[in-house]
């Protein structure tokens, strides 16, 4: 006989839920974003991309020296170039960086901005029961006071000291807490939401900015005006058009430059008139540390150097002056340069024969050696000396196809539509000597014009990310020396002791650094002293 148990019904468990994994996922990589320590990571790594930018030529800063870094290393500028070794602050790496570190820092700082105005507005917490265990402890201090006008003096005394007080009662007497030190937190988020504003104020000056170089040969037919075609080289900001850039003209009348007995540059002032909205010329000077400020653009001049003047005599009579910037190649001003005349040679009749045209390259020295080498002695202009090779054939000017202004066209000279006429060794020529060729052309060397390079630019954002950088500098100073503690004092009404007779207080007093600070054992002892002594 099968005996059947009756139960009673329950209903079934409910099973556990099981939690998203992608939203795990999101959630803990958020967090781990938004810490502290990444942000410092982020900031580690932007530092260490910002070093190629530093180390390469930029095309944003100077084509032509990235031409040359190609020119000169053909197998590994094309590889650097893959990794955008000559437009770093353009790359995708960087600005992946760039963008993690902004949205790091802006998850890290809005939190903590809460607490702090949580914390600031919070009143210091309750003294510990135990307070002989606190890192800083005093008891048996005696006032003739009863509790509570003792409570009273002491936090007074605490306000004075510009410490956040609070008196409470409690059933055995009194207590007070003090905490001192907010400004630590508040400069940590000031240096923060400074750096968050310098980001932001980098990333419109992209937007809204434009910056342009410009290579300017004194005289005055060498001038230029604010437009794109006669700028060197160019770069503007996305939200930035060809119409937006001030209307200026400027030409240089004078350039000084002195230097120490070593070589090394010691001043360099240039002299220009510049016309500003059609206005009429005005002088005026500029030097390295003081730029030229214009509404809405800052020259800064950021290099200097020759320009020979030649003039070329064709063998019908015809005369051309050219006056050709030589780039310096070392701090002694050895300059190489390239003098290209490519409308010479042309017969009464108007017929052009490209096969005559001429090209001379070379170096300058502002200061020839006596021992005939190539080499500046000294970067003044003591003793110039220009020494050139010529070349006579197609310069390759009219291909379309486009090449540099600073070297003659390689590969003409490999398939031989350009030929050395000049023989191995070059031809030496000082200021006024004339070189006549194997055809009875002849060049003369005229002289030499001062040049300035100069670097013009218009950040909308430089106010705000000077005021960002000033802001942060404060707010690190506070992180820095201001330490967040807190004091406790218990004031227990007077028993009698030793004799003596009741009445008055006892008072226990209790610290506690909350960052590390070595000074905080003195300052407790002096403010219990002061406690203990009743000193207002």
């Amino acid at each position: 006989m099968t005996v059947v148990e009756d139960r009673p019904a329950t209903a079934e468990a409910p099973r556990p839920k099981r939690p998203n994994r992608l939203w795990a996922l999101l959630r803990n990589s958020w967090r781990q974003l938004t810490s502290m320590r990444t942000a410092l990571v982020l900031l580690f790594l932007l530092a260490v991309a910002a070093v190629p930018g530093s180390i390469f030529p930029q095309r944003g800063v100077n084509r032509e020296r990235v031409a040359e870094y190609f020119t000169n290393n053909p197998k590994l500028a094309p590889a650097l170039d893959r990794f955008f070794a000559f437009d770093v602050y353009a790359s995708p790496w960087f600005a992946a960086i760039y963008l993690l570190l902004f949205t790091s820092l802006v998850g890290c700082v809005l939190p903590r901005v809460r607490e702090h105005a949580r914390a600031l507005t919070a009143v210091p917490p309750q003294a510990p029961k135990r307070m002989e265990r606190l890192p800083h402890h005093e008891s048996g201090i005696r006032r003739p006071e009863d509790p509570a006008a003792a409570a009273a003096e002491i936090a007074k005394t605490l306000r004075r000291n510009r410490w956040r007080t609070r008196a409470r009662e409690t059933p055995e007497g009194w207590t007070v807490s003090a905490e001192k030190g907010f400004l630590k937190e508040t400069g940590n988020l000031f240096f923060h939401i400074a750096m968050l504003g310098v980001l932001i104020g980098v990333g419109f000056g992209h937007w809204y900015g434009w910056h342009a170089n410009r290579l300017l040969v004194e005289g005055q037919d060498q001038g230029f005006c604010s437009a794109l075609p006669q700028f060197d080289e160019s770069v503007l900001g996305p939200r930035v058009e060809a119409g937006d850039l001030p209307v200026f003209c400027m030409r240089m009348t004078d350039f000084e430059s002195t230097f120490q007995t070593t070589g090394q540059p010691k001043s360099f002032e240039a002299s220009v008139d510049v016309s500003e909205e059609g206005g009429d010329y005005r002088q005026r000077r500029f030097t390295v540390n003081d730029p030229l400020r214009l509404d809405g653009a800052t020259i800064n001049l950021i290099g200097q150097g020759y320009a020979p003047v030649l003039r070329f005599t064709d063998r019908f009579g015809a005369q051309q002056t050219a006056t050709v910037p030589f780039l310096p190649t070392d701090l002694m001003m050895t300059s190489e340069g390239v003098v290209q005349f490519p409308d010479v040679n042309v017969d009464p009749n108007g017929e052009r024969d490209p096969k005559l045209q001429m090209g001379f390259e070379g170096v300058f020295l502002p200061t020839g050696g006596t021992d005939g080498s190539a080499l500046s002695q000294f970067p003044a202009e003591d003793n110039p000396v220009l020494y050139l090779s010529a070349y006579r054939g197609d310069l390759g000017l009219d291909s379309g196809k486009p090449g540099s202004v600073y070297a003659l066209n390689r590969e003409k000279i490999a398939d031989g539509d350009l030929q050395k006429i000049s023989g191995e060794r070059p031809y030496v020529l000082r200021p006024g000597e004339k070189w006549t060729l194997d055809d009875g052309t002849t060049l003369e060397f005229v002289g030499t014009q001062r040049f300035a390079t100069l670097s013009i630019r218009h950040d909308p954002t430089k106010v705000s990310l000077l005021i960002g950088s000033i802001v942060g500098l404060i707010g690190l100073m506070l992180s820095l020396y201001v330490h967040r503690r807190r004091v406790w004092f218990r004031v227990l009404p007077a028993l009698p002791a030793d004799g003596e007779p009741a009445g008055g207080s006892v008072i226990e007093s209790g610290g506690l650094p909350r960052t590390d600070y070595p000074g905080f054992g003195d300052e407790f002892a002096a403010l219990t002293r002061q406690i203990q002594e009743g000193k207002r």
